[in-house]
């Protein structure tokens, strides 16, 4: 059943959301649009690096004719200096929802940064910052780099670690100050508690074939012009930007910039890092039992997916 709201003094059943997610490169994207045109949808943003403008190829943002005409949410609302923030990422996907209820149109929710989504559908309140705890944690990763801090973040939390890429250091740095805060990062995260009724459908493949699917992934971005990308971005202040500069395949391209290594070991890193990321995406999905998964290699996908979505 949907969730009760008022139009005036009219009560009316909203149908609830339909969140496609799931790991990297897994189908979620081509399936939003199927479910769009069918249930008269409009999609809503949950990928936290398809925020930042002008990070399309390296993100696999979809394109204007891909989009075949359906209204997307919640993308390209960042300059890529700006950090990715999921407090702020809430209000703007809860106010896109709410947009799209009220014209009478679906809510699609998609992606797969699996704080992002559950911050849109759940009950989920954000600790407060400190300061001075955050200047000195900054400061530490500035002098140490985010490896040497997600260990002290693993051996104070593992389960936290677990859902942190150990390159991530500005969401190494936001945990461990809320350990300082609060005694835990993961007490934190509350058990989850709806704010939206929502459908949640999982998309995923045998990790043989998503693995080779990633690589391919990965070469139709370099032969599209990622690295061209990489450059225009870095003359806008990507390597500045806290957030945005550690994304998949720009914070290799940026270190083959830089000398570290050669295009071709830039290439290998972004394909391994992603198949690494993959991993801890399932990790993340498959803790909340909600989630109906759908193998996206199954001929009958799309069609029981669709009748899964219209039956809700």
């Amino acid at each position: 059943m949907g969730s009760a709201t008022h139009a005036g003094s009219i009560p009316t059943l909203q149908p609830p959301v339909i969140a496609v997610v799931g790991p990297t490169a897994a189908g979620k994207t081509g399936l939003s649009i199927a479910l769009a045109e069918a249930l008269d949808g409009e999609v809503v943003n949950a990928d936290s690096m398809q925020l930042y403008r002008g990070m399309d190829i390296g993100t696999a943002k979809i394109t204007e004719a891909e989009r075949r005409g359906i209204p997307h949410h919640v993308f390209d609302v960042l300059d890529v200096t700006e950090p990715a923030d999921v407090a702020n990422y809430q209000r703007l996907a809860r106010e896109a929802i709410a947009d799209i209820r009220a014209r009478g149109r679906r809510p699609i929710l998609v992606g797969g940064s699996g704080l992002y989504v559950q911050a849109a559908l759940d009950e989920m309140d954000f600790p407060g910052t400190d300061p001075v705890i955050r200047a000195r944690l900054e400061a530490e990763l500035e002098r140490d780099g985010p490896a040497a801090l997600w260990e002290r973040l693993k051996a104070l939390d593992p389960e936290a670690a677990k859902s942190i890429l150990p390159s991530n250091g500005r969401r190494v740095v936001r945990a461990l100050e809320v350990v300082a805060l609060t005694g835990s990062f993961t007490a934190s995260l509350p058990e989850p508690k709806a704010h939206f009724a929502a459908i949640r459908i999982g998309v995923d493949l045998d990790t043989a074939v998503l693995d080779e699917r990633i690589e391919r992934r990965v070469r139709a971005m370099w032969d599209a012009g990622l690295l061209a990308e990489v450059r225009e971005l870095e003359s806008r202040g990507l390597r500045e930007g806290r957030t945005a500069c550690r994304a998949l395949g720009y914070q290799q391209v940026l270190a083959h910039f830089a000398g570290e290594y050669d295009e071709a070991e830039a290439f290998r890193l972004t394909v391994q890092g992603t198949r690494r990321f993959v991993r801890r995406q399932r990790s993340w999905f498959k803790r909340d039992g909600r989630i109906e998964w759908f193998d996206a290699a199954d001929p009958e996908f799309a069609t029981r997916v669709l009748t899964r979505a219209a039956s809700g």
